[in-house]
């Protein structure tokens, strides 16, 4: 129950960056338009992308708090994955898109140089997308959310976009036009990456993949416990924000059935508060050493 709230929480963040988008990418196309500035319509354009991705990641939020049904005895926490995965494939070709307007402009058009306050305006939307990725990524931090950590890394990654835009438009000023032309070209390749790696990351939770480094905490705080002779197997994959343990230990195979199930909670206990992982299964074995001295 305390996944599914978790994850109503996390809703929170991904309206915030919704609102946010739906704003500052009308402010950008309008005055990128009205004062010349290719590398702020790129920016706008940038944002239009992202309310689809921020929707994407908030109707993953919604479907991942379905409780487990016949058909899903997980659960739906993948729903998450599979909206990071939809928003990629349109962030990429929005991408793309700017790439190839960008390039036309920049071998075939004398672009004017943009009016100053299109830098200002470019000034303002990084402060603001700065200030949504630091809730973002806070909250991502405190309801343990992978795709809002997502949505708060797209944040960041626009205000530097916008960042980036205001430098273009300003150094256009000194008659380098191009280079709000550039600029863009820029822009186009940054929401490219983001789509490639929001890609990377979906696609390895959806393959089961799962990072050796944390498989190695896991296993330091097990092997400690005082009652487990030795760890077996620990592995783990990630199901949308939540993760899904398995662990086979061995204990003293004098142990009786209650004992050895008091260490199967004592495992889970501890993967529970050192590393929040609230659904482990372990699987209890006789020690081999015990049973060869025997």
């Amino acid at each position: 129950m305390e996944r599914y709230n978790q994850l109503k929480r996390g809703e929170k963040g991904a309206w915030l960056s919704i609102v946010t988008y739906v704003i500052l990418s009308g402010v950008k196309l309008v005055i990128g338009y009205m004062f010349l500035s290719q590398a702020l319509i790129a920016d706008g354009l940038n944002n239009a992308t992202d309310i689809i991705a921020s929707l994407a990641v908030l109707i993953g939020l919604r479907i991942s708090q379905k409780p487990p049904d016949a058909n899903h005895p997980y659960g739906h926490f993948r729903a998450e994955n599979i909206a990071s995965l939809i928003a990629a494939f349109i962030m990429a070709a929005v991408g793309l898109q700017v790439l190839v307007e960008a390039g036309r402009n920049l071998v075939t058009s004398s672009t004017e140089s943009p009016d100053m306050i299109t830098a200002w305006v470019a000034l303002i939307c990084a402060i603001i997308m700065f200030a949504v990725y630091r809730y973002n990524k806070k909250l991502a931090k405190q309801v343990n959310s992978q795709a809002l950590a997502a949505v708060a890394a797209d944040n960041r990654s626009d205000a530097l976009v916008s960042l980036g835009a205001m430098i273009g438009i300003l150094a256009s000023q000194w008659n380098l036009a191009w280079i709000d032309t550039l600029t863009a070209l820029i822009i186009g390749l940054l929401i490219c990456y983001t789509a490639f790696d929001i890609f990377r990351q979906a696609t390895h939770s959806l393959t089961d993949g799962f990072h050796e480094r944390d498989l190695h905490e896991y296993k330091a705080s097990i092997e400690v416990l005082e009652n487990v002779e030795a760890l077996k197997v620990v592995k783990a994959r990630q199901v949308g924000s939540s993760i899904y343990a398995d662990v086979v230990i061995e204990v003293s195979p004098d142990l009786n059935v209650r004992d050895s199930h008091l260490i199967a909670d004592q495992v889970e206990e501890v993967m529970r508060t050192e590393h929040r992982i609230e659904n482990t299964h372990v699987h209890v074995e006789p020690s081999e050493e015990e049973k060869l001295k025997s």
